[in-house]
């Protein structure tokens, strides 16, 4: 490597954010990596207002920065507004995590000397430096895509695991809903996905799950989403609406992430959720139809993936366009069995 990005002794450097929950969650690794690697400099965080609670309490990170894409930063007028308060930064170098064009566009524009990022996305001439990615991180989990390109400029790549701190006010706020609404057990359901329905595993059988395992268990379900789920949410909780709270736009990301740690155990389509419910270290079942779980599957020693091994599997796409068998041949009993396991050590503990 002829490139070292520590002998350039960087003091401030402005961190790119991914665009998605589930990409930023990926991103932490990495993000740690950085701040050990540079443990004096000034760290900001360039992110969607969306992904920011990902960062919020993060001690890797000394500051966010809000791309407001909906406000000030709208448009190409907007996007000369932010390269100009990137300007005023005077940032040492720009670390890409994101792999659009318009990000190295972005840091070219504010004039920070140091561009580093994956050369892709014909953003080469806007990189200094690019790195080439290697044909085997593409093989690979995201989590390694992202810390492979902090060793390609030079860095030390600490541990792998993914990082997720809560701010003080979210996690009691989590802890009071918890003892509210009561239960043996509390298991977390996340039925949606951003990325599209192919995704979804139908909510009739996530109602029939928290059913089922209310009268083995005595669960208390909370079912997680945004207002745009709020008809397979309410399908779920018809299912009981004594034992199952339907949330669906009311909380911030930031509480749900806090929630998600409290819960017992939790069950997910394969979305930004399931990726915080991997860096919070709790007991996870994530149900895989379209997209590839070696890539982007829960990074968790405590998560159990659910799916069929089907030919035309995966494929990537937002709709299904023949059968979705993927996600109909997938029953509720094969979702409940490792369920099972995740509440019996659960309850076991609590009754000790």
């Amino acid at each position: 490597m002829s490139f070292s990005l520590p002998a350039m002794q960087p003091k401030k450097i402005l961190v790119r954010s991914t665009n998605w929950i589930g990409d930023a969650i990926m991103t932490t690794p990495a993000v740690r990596t950085i701040r050990e690697n540079f443990p004096d400099a000034h760290i900001t965080m360039l992110a969607y207002p969306w992904v920011a609670d990902v960062f919020r309490a993060s001690p890797h990170v000394d500051e966010i920065m809000i791309y407001d894409t909906a406000g000030v930063h709208k448009g190409f007028k907007g996007l000369w507004r932010l390269a100009a308060e990137l300007k005023q930064q005077k940032f040492d170098c720009a670390i890409l995590l994101q792999n659009a064009f318009k990000a190295a566009f972005l840091v070219w524009l504010a004039g920070i000397p140091l561009r580093a990022g994956y050369r892709r996305d014909g953003r080469s001439l806007f990189l200094k430096p690019g790195i080439t990615i290697c044909p085997e991180v593409r093989q690979l989990h995201q989590v390694h895509y992202y810390q492979y390109l902090l060793q390609d400029l030079g860095l030390k790549c600490g541990a792998d695991e993914l990082f997720l701190e809560h701010t003080p006010e979210d996690a009691q706020w989590a802890k009071a809903f918890k003892e509210e609404v009561g239960g043996k057990a509390l298991l977390g359901i996340n039925p949606g996905a951003a990325f599209g329905p192919a995704k979804c595993w139908p909510a009739e059988r996530y109602g029939e799950l928290c059913a089922r395992l209310h009268e083995e268990f005595g669960i208390h379900a909370v079912v997680f989403g945004t207002k745009a789920d709020a008809a397979s949410i309410a399908t779920i909780v018809s299912h009981g609406p004594q034992f199952i709270s339907g949330l669906a736009g009311k909380t911030t990301l930031g509480q749900a992430m806090a929630l998600i740690a409290q819960c017992d155990a939790f069950v997910t389509n394969d979305s930004g959720l399931m990726h915080v419910g991997a860096a919070v270290q709790t007991p996870l079942v994530a149900i895989f139809g379209s997209t590839d779980h070696i890539a982007t599957g829960p990074y968790s020693p405590k998560a159990v993936v659910v799916k069929k091994d089907l030919a035309c599997q995966p494929c990537l796409k937002r709709e299904c366009k023949t059968d979705f068998r993927c996600m109909i041949n997938i029953e509720v009993e094969d979702v409940a069995a490792p369920l099972r396991e995740m509440l019996f050590i659960c309850l076991k503990k609590s009754s000790c």
